[in-house]
């Protein structure tokens, strides 16, 4: 034992330095990546530990892993670097994990594309190949042979060249050997297998071919240009015939106005001219159906206006236009075609990118009809406008604008419109004064036409910047001016100008600022001037005035306002003045309802003055509960402005010094007998409990109480107290609250009959 202990200590069992440098060589592991031999893994190794504990957990050879078989076939390969290498040295994906990739995305359905360098390498081995096919490696591809064309070949081509038989019977001297050709076989090979020495004979045949080639060539040349000029020839024929074509036309266009030329224009007969334009219509027509789709070609237009000319001249010397609106109408209308009239309907907008509008502007030059209307139509319509037209009544220009509206030039129209029949608007507009009279004739004054009649007709033929409600000129702009100008100075005892409500639709909210501005003070004025409350000769006619402007012309809010500040106010002091002075109560209430019935029904139910009402009852009880001894030195006079929202809304109260202070003596005087009390008595004296609820009436928000005669405290009737009123609710669910007396109806109610 010692033997061997001690031969393991001297050899392999020695623990000194050879056993480190072992140790050493033991812990060194070879790189793959330099040998190219990379260790097997054990889990590839069937007789593992691994694979035998994957057989155990039901792994079969050859397929992957999970209960389907389709996790990963292969363990994980490693891709080492090369020692001292970095990032990107090597690719760092393995072709196992690429395989494992695609064969994953086939579970999937997918199909899994190689990467943009490996897509690189492949179409370069592709390339290579294709080179490598063509050529061999590092060689010159060989050039192409020139081919040449025989004499046959050079006479076939040459459409119409005649080669002599001489020429085709030529010495062959491109090869090493010298022989006669009788055809034409290789007449044009290469000059690479020339014999050194060439004969006269070769050069002569040479030039010979030459010139063959140079003769093919010219020909061809000479045949291209044959073909041009026939080209030329028949296209120069085809224009000859059309210039003929138009020249006959043109005659044919000279001979029919030659015959418009013989028509006579001496009568002045109306008929006579009525067949004259007949004539001409029916002879232009029929020039229009001949040339029909030669109108942009020949001067039709000029034509047609020349033909006219005379006649339209000779028309407008005599015409009225407010009593002949639609002469010569029909006549220009059938020619409208010819004389180049657009339909109104034409519009000029186009669009530009981005959908963003855009108008084509007008044209600079007018055209010979519109320059005929102009110069002609124009005029003596101008003349009627200024010196024969009343604005007062628009229907006979209304009739002559209408009537030439499809057939006149829109600058035409524009321009009378503008400055003609605004102008004529305005004036009249401006010698609008409803509240002033004419001397001579106060019931038919033409300064108290109420502008709506005559304006209104032209509102659709005007142009926007006239129309537009905000704008700082046109017709609308001077309308709102001098609405201002009559409401600042109307007097307010007459009725309101007929025709302001017309103009809400066109004015909008300019009209609500023009009344609320100019004419809302002068109304509070006028009522706070001249209205006086006085119950024994009371004069309405201040408020029936005010409401006169205000209900039509102002919202029922407005009106409420205007009451609340001017009318109220004057009203509660009479009311307290009235109740102070040894009052009737009945006659107080009657004019306290008549006073309601004098407010038009929107404005008194309006909560404004509703509260106004409230409170003006609320006096009158407070004066009741006060009796005749307190009355006229307890009750609180109004507030100065009933406008503000706290007097409107406070409840009325006795005022402090009714109340004796704590610190003086108590006074001998008699308990204050309240409406309450008095129910109350009269409850006992009918046997009949009077029990507050602890609750309030949620519209009326007074406290309720029950009137029963069951000793329990339920059934009976739910009542509140307002004023010396005793309300009852009714029977039912739903019923609302109605006033009741104290009688026999209360108690049986109150008995559950």
């Amino acid at each position: 034992m010692s033997h061997f202990s001690l031969h393991r200590m001297n050899g392999k069992g020695d623990t000194g330095s050879d056993s480190d440098s072992d140790h050493r060589v033991k812990r060194r592991k070879p790189n793959p990546a330099l040998n190219g031999t990379p260790k097997a893994s054990p889990a590839g190794n069937p007789n593992s530990f691994a694979a035998r504990m994957m057989a155990k957990m039901g792994h079969v050879e050859g397929q992957g892993l999970g209960a389907s078989g389709k996790g990963r076939l292969a363990p994980i390969d490693v891709q080492l670097r090369p020692q001292g290498a970095g990032l990107g040295a090597v690719k760092e994906k393995t072709k196992q994990a690429k395989e494992e990739e695609k064969r994953e995305a086939s579970f999937r359905g997918e199909v899994l594309e190689d990467s943009e360098e490996e897509e690189k390498k492949r179409r370069r081995k592709l390339k290579e190949k294709r080179v490598s096919g063509i050529s061999g490696a590092g060689t010159t591809p060989a050039r192409p042979t020139t081919k040449y064309r025989t004499a046959t070949e050079i006479e076939a081509a040459a459409d119409g060249l005649k080669v002599p038989n001489v020429l085709k019977s030529i010495i062959d001297a491109t090869t090493s050997e010298m022989k006669l050709l009788n055809g034409a076989a290789g007449l044009m090979k290469s000059y690479s297998t020339m014999v050194p020495s060439e004969t006269e004979a070769e050069k002569i045949a040479r030039r010979a071919r030459r010139d063959l080639e140079a003769f093919a060539e010219e020909w061809e040349t000479l045949s291209e240009r044959k073909k041009y000029l026939e080209l030329q020839e028949s296209q120069m024929a085809a224009e000859i015939v059309e210039e003929d074509d138009e020249a006959r036309k043109i005659e044919e266009v000279i001979s029919a106005v030659k015959d418009l030329q013989g028509l006579s224009l001496e009568s002045s007969d109306a008929d006579s001219l009525t067949a004259v334009w007949e004539e001409i219509a029916a002879k232009l027509e029929l020039i229009q159906l001949a040339y029909e789709d030669e109108v942009e070609s020949l001067p039709l237009q000029e034509i047609a206006v020349a033909a006219i000319h005379p006649l339209f001249k000779k028309a407008m010397v005599d015409w009225r236009p407010l009593q002949e609106p639609r002469y010569l109408v029909p006549y220009l209308d059938r020619l409208s075609q010819i004389l180049g009239i657009k339909p109104p309907s034409t519009s000029t907008d186009l669009t530009l990118g981005n959908e963003v509008p855009y108008t084509k502007p007008p044209s600079k030059s007018t055209t010979t009809y519109e320059t005929m209307l102009y110069t002609l139509w124009l005029p003596p319509v101008r003349s009627a406008i200024t010196n024969d037209w009343d604005p007062y009544d628009p229907s006979p220009l209304l009739a002559l604008i209408t009537s030439w509206q499809p057939i006149l030039p829109a600058f035409i129209l524009t321009s009378l419109i503008d400055n003609h029949i605004v102008h004529r608007l305005t004036t009249a507009l401006q010698a609008w004064s409803p509240h002033r009279t004419s001397r001579k004739n106060r019931s038919t004054s033409s300064n108290q036409i109420p502008p709506h009649t005559y304006i209104f007709a032209w509102l659709p033929y005007l142009p926007p910047y006239q129309t537009s409600p905000t704008s700082n000129h046109g017709l609308l702009h001077s309308l709102r001016q001098k609405l201002k100008s009559v409401l600042s100075t109307y007097p307010i005892e007459k009725p309101p100008p007929t025709g302001l409500t017309a103009w809400q639709p066109i004015l909008t909210s300019s009209l609500t600022h023009i009344l609320t501005r100019h004419l809302l003070p002068r109304l509070s004025s006028h009522l706070s001037a001249n209205l006086v409350i006085d119950p024994s000769d009371q004069d309405l006619s201040p408020l029936t005035q005010v409401l006169a402007w205000t209900i039509p012309l102002f919202s029922p809010e407005t009106t409420a306002h205007l009451l609340v500040a001017e009318l109220f106010p004057k009203w509660h002091q009479t009311l307290h003045l009235w109740l102070t002075s040894g009052p009737n109560y009945e006659e107080i209430g009657q004019w306290f309802q008549w006073w309601k019935e004098q407010i038009p029904e929107e404005v008194r139910c309006h909560p404004v003055t509703e509260a106004e009402w409230t409170r003006g009852l609320e006096t009158i009880t407070l004066a009741l509960d006060l009796g005749p001894e307190h009355v006229a030195t307890q009750l609180p006079p109004p507030p100065a402005s009933s406008s503000l929202p706290a007097a409107a809304t406070a409840p009325l109260k006795p005022p402090a010094e009714a109340i004796p202070p704590k610190n003086k003596e108590p006074v001998d005087l008699l308990p204050e007998t309240t409406f309450r009390d008095v129910v109350e008595d009269w409850c006992a004296a009918q046997s009949l409990l009077f029990l507050p609820l602890r609750e309030a009436d949620p519209s009326s928000g007074m406290p309720l109480f029950r009137i029963t005669a069951s000793a329990s405290g339920r059934g009976g009737a739910v009542v509140f107290l307002r004023g010396d009123v005793v309300w009852a609710r009714g029977k039912g669910e739903g019923k609302g609250f109605a006033p009741v007396g104290l009688d026999e109806g209360l108690v049986g109610r109150a008995e559950g009959r």
